[in-house]
């Protein structure tokens, strides 16, 4: 059962403060961010049924940096960085394709074998000796979980299947494996820095003013929870069809059919986990999806995700899967308004920062997060222009 609070490992006492408003504007701390946050830490960049087949890729761009991920002929998968050894050009330009035997760079013909190993060089006569061996493209840590492709630039850490452990025999029925694309991506760019999006994203509190027909669908029993490895997870089950107003609400939850694949429990419920930094999942009994948010500018941000679902064809699924994407999309127009106000908000001189909820806690639990990795965002101002890298390693080195 969900506290009283509608939140699950709150502790007593804590510091409901959020973090300070020079933070989401702040063109160096963005630097940062892109290096600590973003660079060291696990981004999900699709599913394996989107490259099912030798030589289809899928990539994604995230900070200043271009991941290229690719089936080889053994069937395995991998990931390197999108960069060509020559000049640095994308060897792959569209965000999903595939390849028959090379990746050929588009800049002067530099050719790559799937396995990332480099194939030919164009004229290579006006080259000294080189070891071709050693100019293929540069490998990137991938790990695969539950179905969802991971990938990380630098750096080493707990894999994503060590952080997902806590919940992972409540994963496993929702057999994410085998799911299929439904529709393609869909991506948009906000005019709001990405930590804005992050603190609607890790709180309901907000969710019975704000999102009607999330409220009406399972507003009652939600309730959010931050796990001692830090992913957040939020749950919430189905009300009766009759006790929505909504006229899509009440028709997802008329048409929804019995998902008998999945425990009782979980047959007519929204489940959702955060995933460090940015990753979202989304899981309920028709669907799933994942979206994320990543950095453009400080003030800017770029919004992806996509779904995917069991194969089913039936009236009745397509009829609640259809009218689930109403409603989702309805929340996002919300969302965005929120973002809005919330954005503004904090370029005021009469903004205080935040007093944060019980409800609210896991915003604090994801600030201090950042915190950890970040130290210089315990400043309640911003470190003078062009000094703040040089304060957050004093900082660092002060905490260790």
């Amino acid at each position: 059962m969900a506290s009283d609070t509608g939140v699950r490992g709150v502790p007593n006492d804590w510091d409901r403060g959020g973090l300070p408003a020079w933070t989401y504007d702040s063109e160096e701390l963005l630097d940062l961010e892109k290096e600590a946050v973003f660079r060291r830490n696990w981004l999900c960049a699709g599913h394996v049924s989107e490259i099912p087949q030798v030589g289809d890729y899928l990539c994604l761009d995230a900070a200043d940096e271009r991941a290229l991920i690719l089936r080889g002929r053994d069937g395995e998968v991998r990931a390197f960085h999108n960069l060509c050894r020559h000049r640095g050009s994308r060897v792959a330009t569209e965000r999903q394709g595939r390849c028959k035997r090379a990746i050929i760079c588009p800049f002067h013909g530099w050719s790559y074998n799937i396995d990332g190993s480099l194939r030919a060089m164009a004229s290579p006569k006006t080259f000294p000796d080189i070891d071709k061996k050693s100019l293929g493209l540069k490998p990137l840590s991938l790990e695969i979980w539950e179905g969802l492709i991971f990938v990380r630039f630098k750096g080493e850490g707990p894999s994503v299947a060590e952080e997902m452990a806590p919940f992972s025999s409540e994963v496993w029925p929702y057999r994410l494996g085998d799911l299929k694309p439904l529709g393609d991506y869909w991506e948009t760019e906000l005019d709001f820095n990405w930590k804005v999006f992050m603190d609607i994203d890790a709180e309901g509190y907000h969710v019975p003013v704000a999102h009607p027909a999330l409220q009406q669908l399972y507003g009652p029993t939600y309730y959010d929870e931050v796990s001692a490895n830090d992913v957040s997870r939020s749950f919430g089950t189905f009300r009766e069809a009759d006790d929505a107003k909504l006229w899509s609400v009440r028709h997802y939850l008329k048409f929804l059919p019995e998902a008998t694949h999945l425990p009782e429990s979980h047959r007519r419920a929204f489940l959702y986990y955060g995933v460090f930094p940015s990753t979202s999942l989304e899981l309920t009994p028709d669907s799933f999806s994942f979206y994320q948010a990543l950095p453009l500018t400080s003030g800017r941000c770029r919004m992806r995700g996509r779904s995917y679902a069991l194969p089913d064809d039936g009236r009745e699924m397509r009829a609640a899967r259809y009218l689930h994407e109403r409603i989702n999309e309805q929340t996002g127009r919300e969302d965005l308004h929120l973002m809005a106000l919330f954005s503004e908000g904090m370029r005021s001189s009469a903004f205080d920062g935040p007093l944060l909820s019980d409800l609210e806690y896991g915003v604090r639990a994801y600030h201090d997060r950042l915190r950890r990795l970040m130290p210089v965002l315990n400043l309640e101002t911003a470190p003078p222009h062009g000094q703040l890298a040089e304060c957050n390693r004093d900082l660092r080195d002060f905490q260790t």
